[in-house]
């Protein structure tokens, strides 16, 4: 019995994998549809087999790079174990996306949270990935956890964003600080970072604009927004989480590549997981940069910010295996 099998054995496992399930429809019928079919109907494992695999893979914007190292390490494991029948790579496969991932670490997604006082977190992002949607989707999941939260309007650039993230406080009901469109960035966040200690507020998220034009201004006005951070907050350690949309794919990974190269990035939020059928760019982004993934969007209620959860993710991928 696989890893896999394992691990959903239960009920209540699978119920709790459930979104994860409904959320990665698009992917799991799309581009992984034909997956179970050619190992069933497929006679041997050879060269022909693996490049339908591969074929399957790219489909899912897994990343070509990564498809090659993936499939090789399938077929490492049909040659260790003489695996011979095709439908015993079910197993393998899924044991080797959980491999991919991992890669032999024990992933810690979880926010960092500030024991000493306030916990800062900021997002950065291109404009149009959901950045100022998962703000307040975050901010909603963090109150409903018991925190105290305070949001920063940080994309100044744009009075739209302004606008948005004080709709989103409005609904979840949180303060939110905000200058005229046009403001400095650093402005704002400063005044915010004074006014949630003040307030002995527990959480702050920030929101910061994404304009990708121009890498040294993307870095300079990064550079600036973290310094003030860390001394207004007398402290070194804070979150920075970069939103991505799925539904981008590969182009996804290119932004994250940027953006690495620009600021300290801790995690991925990676939006609309549920509208694509380009689900492997989680596995793409993990294994080209060694960024974990945080947080995924699936759906657009305030509820749908969901942890993510390597285990629940495969499941929502090769759930049809099983069943």
């Amino acid at each position: 019995m696989g890893l896999f099998s394992k691990l959903f054995s239960s009920k209540e496992k699978r119920k709790k994998a459930e979104k994860y399930k409904i959320g990665m429809m698009k992917t799991r019928n799309q581009s992984l549809s034909s997956l179970k079919d050619i190992l069933a109907n497929s006679k041997t494992i050879d060269e022909d087999l693996f490049s339908k695999l591969e074929e399957i893979f790219i489909m899912a914007d897994i990343g070509v790079d990564t498809v090659v190292e993936f499939v090789e390490n399938i077929k490492n494991v049909v040659k260790k174990e003489k695996i011979e029948k095709p439908l015993d790579l079910e197993n393998i496969i899924v044991d080797q996306m959980f491999e991919l991932y991992l890669k032999g670490e024990v992933i810690n997604t979880n926010i960092k949270f500030n024991k000493d006082g306030l916990t800062v977190i900021l997002f950065v992002g291109v404009n149009g990935t959901g950045k100022t949607t998962s703000i307040g989707k975050l901010a909603y999941r963090l109150k409903n956890e018991g925190k105290s939260v305070m949001m920063a309007a940080g994309d100044t650039f744009r009075a739209g964003a302004i606008n948005q993230l004080k709709v989103f406080g409005e609904r979840v009901g949180v303060e939110v600080i905000a200058k005229e469109a046009g403001s400095d960035p650093s402005s704002v966040i400063f005044d915010a970072i004074k006014q949630a200690k003040s307030k002995n507020i527990d959480v702050l998220l920030i929101d910061t604009a994404g304009r990708l034009q121009n890498k040294k201004n993307l870095m300079m006005e990064l550079d600036k927004i973290n310094r003030i951070i860390k001394r207004e907050t007398n402290n070194e350690e804070f979150e920075t989480f970069l939103v991505i949309d799925a539904t981008t794919g590969q182009n996804g990974l290119s932004q994250a590549q940027i953006f690495s190269e620009v600021t300290n990035i801790n995690g991925i939020i990676l939006t609309k997981l549920d509208g694509t059928a380009k689900g492997g760019i989680v596995l793409a982004i993990r294994n080209k940069l060694g960024i974990p993934i945080s947080f995924v969007g699936l759906g657009e209620k305030l509820t749908d910010l969901e942890y993510f959860d390597i285990e629940d993710y495969i499941y929502g991928l090769f759930s049809d295996f099983f069943e």
